[in-house]
């Protein structure tokens, strides 16, 4: 069992990771020097739904995941198989997202000056996520003490950041007033442009969910859990808020946009005597741990549906000696490799922040339904209006009413179509398997033997 103290830095290590290291340009480029506040709506939105998943964890402490809760509510099979290959999914865009963000450090840390999404740069990201499965294969499982040592990684690169950034602006540097400006040159309104960035700033906020799976683990967790999980969005909220402010105060919105290094460059412009290796390392060792814990997480989700005959059961074949899940590693290894090869960091972001918003409004509506099934301990109960406010808010950041790129539906709906066929391919194999069963039943033991 963990106390709170541990509790906390594994709920702040699991949000922390590439989604403030890599998009921070690219949400600043979406709205503007108010960069700031599309990670603060994003962490409100973010509080919404964690404080239903709070209710739903507590309330069904064995229970695991958002795919539960959707069938626990629904009892629709595909809509339970959807949820948990969304699920799955978001982990493939977000580890995607994670390489090309490896490479653009590697990049800047070795001084190779490869540009942005030419093929050199994009071998290293394939390079990476196959070393990603290659430490997969052997069966590597994070423990909470592990996550606490990479966790100090992540908060120091970003705790560099905050202080670079209130050192430049003491001593004159930069320009504070940009963030309350609001690049509206596309022609979008600022509520628009806000609106886009939030759909995109909500990837630094994920991480939350799976926290929730750590409930079991805690001592008192319904009295404790719920502290710790607010402590945790709000001290990440703050940091975020923090180093977007920094980010647009030192460099233009439009400069930080440029590749995929965005706190390299603020770093380079407030501090230049700052070893600029030191920091790009730090944020490869940041955007590395989230790819591994994405790949595991995608791996062995893959592996659990086949187990339970979801998908085909080819997925489900394990290594004989490390018992690992060969099939389904190789396969999100490449469908993985796929979308960093054709999908560029802004699409993998925003698709990630897509496909989990999907999840979280259906999670916070199947908080609703199953009000209706009481339980008969104590658990922790989120005000009515919270979930309503999470399903409204999620689903219409899920919508293209939010200003969302048509290219985040566009590869949301791939892998969707993916994870669809898969599920056909299984239902017609096992419709077939249970035919051939029922015609061996009808001719009976003794009719079935050769001549």
């Amino acid at each position: 069992m963990i106390g709170p103290g541990l509790l906390l830095l594994f709920i702040v290590g699991d949000i922390l990771g590439t989604g403030i290291y890599a998009l921070t340009g690219k949400v600043a480029e979406e709205v503007g020097g108010a960069a700031w506040l599309a990670f603060l709506i994003a962490f409100a939105v973010a509080v919404l739904t964690a404080t239903s998943y709070l209710e739903l964890v507590t309330k069904y402490p064995k229970a695991g995941g958002a795919a539960v809760y959707a069938h626990r509510a629904f009892r629709v099979q595909i809509l339970t198989f959807l949820v948990a290959f969304a699920v799955m999914a978001s982990g493939l865009t977000s580890a995607s997202s994670a390489a090309l963000a490896f490479a653009g450090n590697l990049n800047e840390a070795v001084g190779l000056d490869l540009m942005s999404r030419t093929w050199p740069l994009i071998g290293i990201a394939l390079a990476f996520i196959t070393a990603v499965a290659v430490v997969n294969l052997r069966g590597v499982s994070e423990s909470v003490r592990l996550n606490v040592v990479l966790t100090a990684i992540e908060l120091t690169g970003l705790l560099i950041v905050i202080g670079i950034g209130a050192w430049a602006i003491g001593h004159g540097q930069g320009d504070l007033s940009r963030v309350t400006e609001f690049d509206t040159a596309s022609g979008e309104s600022p509520v628009r442009s806000v609106t886009a960035a939030t759909a995109l700033a909500f990837f630094a906020m994920v991480g939350f969910e799976d926290s929730v799976n750590m409930a079991e683990e805690t001592k008192d967790p319904v009295r404790i859990f719920p502290k710790v999980m607010f402590a945790g969005l709000a001290l990440t909220g703050l940091i975020y808020i923090l180093v977007a402010i920094s980010a647009v105060a030192l460099v233009s919105p439009e400069e930080l946009g440029e590749g995929e290094t965005p706190l390299l460059t603020v770093v380079a412009t407030g501090a230049p005597a700052f070893p600029i290796w030191i920091f790009a390392f730090i944020t490869m060792a940041a955007v590395a741990n989230s790819a591994l814990i994405n790949m595991l997480m995608a791996s062995r989700l893959v592996y659990g549906m086949a187990h339970e005959q979801v998908v085909p059961r080819a997925l489900g074949r394990v290594l004989p000696g490390r018992r690992t899940p060969w099939v389904a590693i190789l396969f999100t290894t490449v469908l993985a490799a796929g979308l960093v090869a054709l999908a560029d960091l802004t699409a993998l972001g925003g698709t990630t922040s897509l496909l989990l918003l999907a999840v979280f409004t259906i999670t916070n509506l199947a908080v609703l339904v199953l009000r209706r099934q009481p339980v008969e301990h104590a658990h922790f109960r989120a005000p009515t209006v919270v979930p309503v406010l999470g399903l409204l808010t999620c689903g219409f950041l899920v919508s293209p009413l939010s200003g969302r790129a048509d290219a985040d539906y566009r590869l949301a709906g791939v892998l969707l179509l993916v994870g669809g066929g898969l599920w056909l391919v299984q239902r017609v194999a096992g419709a077939i398997a249970s035919g051939r069963s029922g015609r061996r039943n009808a001719r009976g033991p003794g009719r079935d033997r050769r001549r």
